[in-house]
């Protein structure tokens, strides 16, 4: 058992690359005891318009995209390390019907179905010109207004991106759940966490049901659309989203998306392409024990999913995440949003930052790390009235202050 105080300390952890700290068993499951959860993978289109590939260079570098919304200023989402695009799909959903917007969530450098050829450079700078190499290959030089919006480490790229003024669009910047003083305190304990977890899986449902029950994801709708983007297939070695068929939409969920994705063309450089949807058959659910999320060893590696990115190889270029975060985020000029799941999570500069006016923050308690997956309504109601208050956008019928 943990003493009081390493249980306070873990908890400061905010596992600054997007991870949550470790899981309790007092963790209360929506819907009831009795109630038998879904664990089925949720396919993307049910929450995004359109699916795209976007090459960047001649090299091939390649970014997977999702987008949803045609008009008014556009929201680039940036996922935390580990996570990818599909865990804005559920906000995505809640923003749209709030305000006129466009949503563009992009899997970054070495996540998700985007492939480049050095996935283990997440340095800061690197990833910061993936987000202006993207915006200019779909826009070109005339981009809408840009909100850009990043959790965890993606708040931090969208920090670094912003502060390069390559961007001239840019009319806002929200950052969820990470702070540069508690960010750098954690990084000597993420090693030790990142191996804690389980390091495979059997099928994407036993990784589903790990995410719920590990707390790592708190809302069963997000975790059955978004954890198919945290892994890749044993068979295949492409990521789990391509197993997704879109015949596992759940039914039960309300507003399913009309829209069909047009058939894939060749891939130039500079292009996008939308892409079918798969077709491929997911795997049945299994019984799991609450212990037995990891394969047993009689079971072939070549038989399930494991993580989609090795973040342990990646260490080095952890601070460069963090380093001089707060001053750099206090010192962009544009409307600037600080969403936090808890307020301990202030360090001292944004403290006096936040008394003098120059941010606005709120804070989501009772939620986990990935506050955009736990309560997508709740930060979607937050991120509308900091785009409407600062006359970015224009409310829709359902908006209410």
């Amino acid at each position: 058992m943990e003493g009081s105080a390493l249980k306070k300390v873990r908890s400061k952890l905010i596992a600054p690359l997007g991870l949550p700290p470790p899981s309790s068993r007092s963790f209360t499951r929506p819907g009831g005891m009795g109630k038998k959860r879904d664990y089925t993978p949720i396919h993307w289109s049910r929450y995004f318009t359109s699916r795209e590939k976007v090459v960047v260079n001649e090299d091939g570098d390649t970014f997977q995209i999702y987008r949803r919304g045609s008009s008014g200023p556009l929201l680039f989402l940036l996922h935390g390390g580990g996570f990818s695009a599909l865990s804005w799909a559920l906000f995505a959903e809640c923003i749209e019907g709030l305000v006129s917007c466009q949503v563009l969530a992009m899997d970054m450098r070495g996540h998700g179905d985007s492939k480049t050829n050095n996935d283990e450079n997440l340095s800061s700078e690197t990833q910061a010109d993936d987000v202006v190499a993207v915006v200019k290959h779909i826009f070109g030089t005339d981009p809408p207004p840009i909100v850009l919006v990043g959790h965890s480490m993606g708040g931090a790229i969208a920090v670094h991106a912003a502060a390069t003024e390559q961007l001239p669009m840019i009319a806002g910047l929200i950052v969820i759940d990470v702070v540069e003083g508690t960010a750098m305190e954690a990084l000597a304990s993420m090693q030790s966490f990142l191996r804690s977890r389980p390091k495979h899986f059997l099928t994407l449902e036993q990784a589903i049901e790990w995410s719920v029950r590990s707390g790592q994801i708190r809302n069963g709708d997000s975790a059955r659309v978004s954890m198919a983007g945290q892994l890749s297939s044993d068979v295949s070695g492409e990521c789990a989203t391509s197993d997704v068929s879109a015949v596992a939409v759940s039914p039960p969920i309300s507003s399913p998306l009309d829209s069909a994705v047009s058939a894939a063309s060749p891939v130039k450089h500079g292009e996008c392409i939308t892409e079918e949807d798969e077709q491929e058959t997911v795997e049945s659910p299994s019984p799991l024990r609450d212990s037995a999320f990891s394969s047993p060893t009689s079971v072939s590696p070549k038989s399930g999913y494991h993580w989609r990115i090795d973040l342990t190889k990646t260490e080095h270029q952890w601070p460069g995440w963090f380093h001089n975060l707060s001053a750099t985020f206090l010192a962009i000029p544009v409307a600037k949003l600080l969403l936090l799941a808890g307020i301990d999570r202030l360090d001292r500069e944004l403290t006096v930052g936040q008394m003098q006016g120059k941010f606005q923050m709120q804070v989501l308690p009772q939620c986990g790390h990935a506050v955009h997956e736990d309560v997508p309504d709740k930060v979607a109601e937050v991120v509308a009235t900091f785009l409407v208050r600062n006359r970015l956008t224009s409310p829709s019928d359902k908006f209410s202050w």
